[in-house]
């Protein structure tokens, strides 16, 4: 609020564009007018605009006495529903020998314009009249340029201290930034990430987009940040289910977990003949157009609301579903050829990560990858209105008569048949599997479990010599390449992690 030295020398100079002197308390429309105008801002100085009440043009005061019933009515302007956005303001009495001054501190909005009964109001100089066309134009503009998009948006309540910095660090600045800049750039790393557009050095805290990107619990702040997974046993809801996965922290995070699950649980291949000598490899559900499909639903969705992104897979299709319907410029009759981002500074991450490219032609990329595979076309379903989802049915080859469930036996079937020993030598990577190991897990839990992210990797350092030593086997030995295979313990293996405990 102005201070009382401010105030006088207020009183000793003109009037302005950002002060309005007056000795009456009854002119309700006057002060109104008034108040909208100062909210307006025509002129963009960004200076808060004062009207005084009690004191004459000159700046004499008038001897008014400002009661409890006139701070009242004054600071009822605010709310009462006549000035529309509600403007920021407060309202203060002063007390001088020759008499008291109400004050009403008026900021610049950033939502303009705004308006006193319907009418825009400004001032010019130390007038104020209704605005012109060409000043409503102006003001329109500038509320256009301050809004902001939500990943954009200050997370209030959150700090520095609610970022994996060196995931920052580490991960995403060596991408976004040239190296040779990066280098020399001796900001702090509040500054760094307030010119990539994920820290408000205003509310001093990170950006909503930072929080989703990078947040050590995104969750606390953006309760639907996360991607619900679950496996049906059957061609509804209403089916039993047969594995759940939920993919929550920060993107930079999940999104390599995510692209593995895709390649790993998900897209399932197998060979098809077509001809004496060749064979065409057939995925149930091409990885490149799923992942493509659930990167644009973690992209697009919208953040605002507490629902997750729904991943389910059912016997004969998969549904994505993503919170947030058509944004912006698209609407059903443009789709997919215009695009348009509601969360840009997402988009531009996941850009610098690799997981999307922005060219506006992912969409029609899946659809031809979705039909060379024998899936068909990918449909998307407009009518929810504040969600978005599209339906990717199974492979018709994947599913073409002789092959069905038996795929081709990758490194995980052979399998030696070795006569195990009563105290088996181990390596360190097989006792690792063998204690992360309870009940039954599948190949992708126990990858995620170890942190390992190489399948093949983890296939010939891990499982394949764990169950050549017959510590562990499978849960479906008859079908090796089972979508719903796992794998537990022997009884040689529940014996070797006793001794190791």
């Amino acid at each position: 609020m102005i201070s009382k030295q401010k105030l006088i020398h207020l009183l000793n100079d003109i009037e302005s564009y950002c002060v309005e002197r007056t000795i009456s308390t009854d002119n309700m429309d006057k002060f109104c007018q008034a108040i909208c105008a100062f909210s307006n801002d025509i002129s963009g100085s960004g200076k808060s605009g004062y009207l005084i009440l009690g004191a004459y043009d000159s700046g004499k005061l008038s001897g008014l006495k400002v009661d409890d019933k006139l701070l009242l009515q004054i600071a009822n302007i605010r709310t009462d529903g006549n000035i529309l956005p509600q403007p920021v303001m407060t309202v203060e009495k002063f007390i001088f020998d020759d008499g008291d001054l109400l004050v009403v501190e008026v900021q610049p909005s950033e939502l303009p314009p705004i308006r006193y009964r319907g009418r825009v109001w400004v001032r010019v100089g130390p007038r104020k009249s209704l605005a012109t066309e060409a000043e409503q134009k102006i003001l329109t503009e500038r509320r256009l340029s301050h809004i902001r998009t939500f990943d954009a948006m200050p997370c209030i309540g959150t700090s520095l201290a609610d970022l994996d910095i060196p995931i920052i660090k580490k991960e995403f600045l060596p991408q976004a930034v040239a190296e040779d800049v990066l280098a020399e750039d001796k900001r702090s790393i509040e500054e760094q990430l307030s010119s990539l557009g994920f820290y408000d050095l205003r509310y001093n805290c990170p950006t909503c987009g930072a929080i989703v990107l990078f947040g050590r619990n995104p969750e606390r702040y953006i309760h639907g940040s996360y991607v619900q997974y679950v496996r049906f046993k059957g061609k509804s809801k209403a089916s039993d289910i047969i594995n759940e996965f939920k993919f929550s922290g920060n993107l930079c995070k999940s999104l390599v977990k995510i692209d593995n699950f895709i390649e790993t649980s998900v897209s399932q291949k197998r060979p098809i003949p077509i001809s004496v000598l060749r064979e065409e490899t057939v995925s149930n559900y091409p990885y490149w157009a799923t992942r493509e499909l659930l990167m644009n639903a973690i992209m697009h969705r919208d953040y605002e609301s507490n629902a997750p992104i729904q991943f389910y897979e059912y016997d004969d299709r998969i549904e994505v579903l993503n919170p947030g319907g058509l944004y912006g410029k698209v609407h059903r009759d443009n789709f997919p050829n215009v695009n348009d981002y509601r969360n840009p500074f997402i988009a531009e991450a996941m850009k610098v990560l690799g997981y999307v490219n922005r060219f506006s032609r992912g969409v029609n990329r899946v659809q031809k990858e979705l039909i060379d595979n024998g899936n068909g076309r990918a449909t998307f379903d407009f009518k929810l209105i504040t969600a978005f989802k599209v339906k990717e049915k199974i492979s018709k080859k994947y599913l073409e008569e002789g092959f069905g469930g038996e795929a081709e036996q990758d490194v995980e079937a052979i399998t030696p048949t070795v006569t195990p020993t009563v105290t088996p030598t181990v390596t360190p990577t097989v006792k690792n599997l063998i204690d992360v190991l309870e009940a039954e897990m599948s190949r992708y839990e126990l990858q995620v479990k170890l942190n390992l992210l190489d399948k093949m990797h983890f296939l010939d350092s891990y499982l394949n010599p764990a169950l050549a030593q017959n510590l562990i086997e499978k849960t479906v030995p008859d079908k090796p390449n089972s979508r719903l295979q796992k794998y537990r313990l022997t009884s040689l293996g529940v014996a070797l992690k006793k001794n190791h405990k």
